[in-house]
């Protein structure tokens, strides 16, 4: 009777955990789910737009390269091929659409960067957020990227323009992990010239790189970035 009565605790945790697993889907199930998605996304030909039809974005069908073929094409993705290299250690894929004016940043130097982007929800197949758009110009989404020779992190700055879209929207100065992957390849200048472009990426991040809300409620994103230097 009293080993019955002590296990009687246990059962009911058991009989809990499998409510709950019928109730919602566990970790695994959305990362699972994530992982679809992201495949489902590399073989379609998409194409973003925005609420009124405007196309956003023309991603296209996306082909995989591996970190080994893209240093053998000097760091470079083909876009005639819309080449995404894939980063296995993070699950990362990026796509340099242009390498940028100026210079990556020097180990242990610190840059204020212009960052304009669209953030789009692959899971949920919409436009989640995007500044490159009238309402936010006055409030750009400022990052400070620190090179900590050869690793890079970085914040939002809330003390220019209040913070920009990304931490009104998420309530957090944390720049997605994913956001750094390019900054080992890039370079980070102004435009000074008609013929000249600022760097530009695109990126497929799943949750473990990416913000607060994707993080929690394991959901990957689709970005185009476009990356400038403030001025000194």
């Amino acid at each position: 009777m009293k080993k019955a009565l002590l296990l009687l605790p246990v059962a009911i945790v058991c009989m809990l955990s499998i409510c709950s697993c019928k109730d919602g889907e566990t970790y695994a199930e959305q990362k699972d789910k994530e992982y679809k998605a992201i495949k489902s996304f590399l073989d379609r030909e998409i194409v973003v737009r925005d609420k009124d039809g405007v196309v956003v974005c023309n991603v296209g069908k996306i082909n995989p390269i591996t970190e080994e073929q893209f240093i053998q094409q000097d760091s470079t993705t083909d876009l005639e091929k819309n080449e995404y290299v894939l980063f296995q250690n993070t699950g990362v894929y990026m796509q340099i659409v242009r390498k940028g004016t100026g210079e990556k940043i020097e180990r242990g130097k610190t840059a204020r960067i212009i960052c304009r982007f669209v953030e789009f929800n692959i899971l949920g197949d919409s436009i989640q957020l995007r500044n490159d758009v009238n309402y936010w110009h006055p409030s750009p989404d400022i990052m400070k990227v620190s090179n900590n020779y050869g690793s890079f992190s970085a914040d939002f700055d809330t003390e220019l323009g209040g913070g920009g879209a990304m931490y009104n929207q998420y309530g957090s100065t944390s720049v997605p992990s994913g956001w750094l992957v390019p900054f080992s390849y890039i370079h980070i200048g102004r435009q000074d010239s008609p013929d000249e472009g600022i760097a530009k990426v695109r990126l497929i991040v799943p949750h473990t790189e990416g913000q607060v809300s994707a993080t929690s409620n394991v959901y990957p994103c689709f970005y185009e970035l476009t990356l400038q230097k403030m001025r000194d």
